[in-house]
């Protein structure tokens, strides 16, 4: 990886990283809300998803990685089980997508640190 791409690819996980967070919480809240309660947050759930989808399109070109397709893979997942009804099994693979955004960013901030730019 080259300087240009770590700093790309340690910005967008950053960003990333506090996005499946959020989204983690919401999936914890969406199962605890009342049913009538449900499809709204849902809703908003698989926005909020289809958002990160996005911003992983995005780090994918500006910061080529082999891992962003598996977190994107992970993030697909994640819709397939909210779209499935079983918004229990979200946040497991959502946390995946997570595991995969952190190690890219280690992966990033290790090269930004061994060049004295972190």
């Amino acid at each position: 990886m080259q300087i240009n791409q770590a700093i790309k690819a340690f910005s967008q996980s950053e960003k990333l990283k506090s996005s499946l967070i959020w989204a983690t919480q919401m999936v914890e809240v969406t199962i605890a809300l009342a049913e009538s309660e449900k499809p709204g947050a849902e809703r908003l759930l698989k926005t909020f998803i289809s958002m990160i989808g996005n911003e992983i399109n995005i780090a994918k070109k500006a910061a080529p990685h082999d891992m962003w397709l598996d977190a994107e893979k992970n993030l697909n997942t994640a819709m397939v089980m909210l779209n499935s009804g079983v918004a229990h099994e979200v946040g497991y693979h959502l946390t995946q997508a997570l595991s995969k955004v952190t190690t890219i960013g280690q992966q990033s901030m290790t090269l930004l640190v061994n060049d004295g730019l972190l």
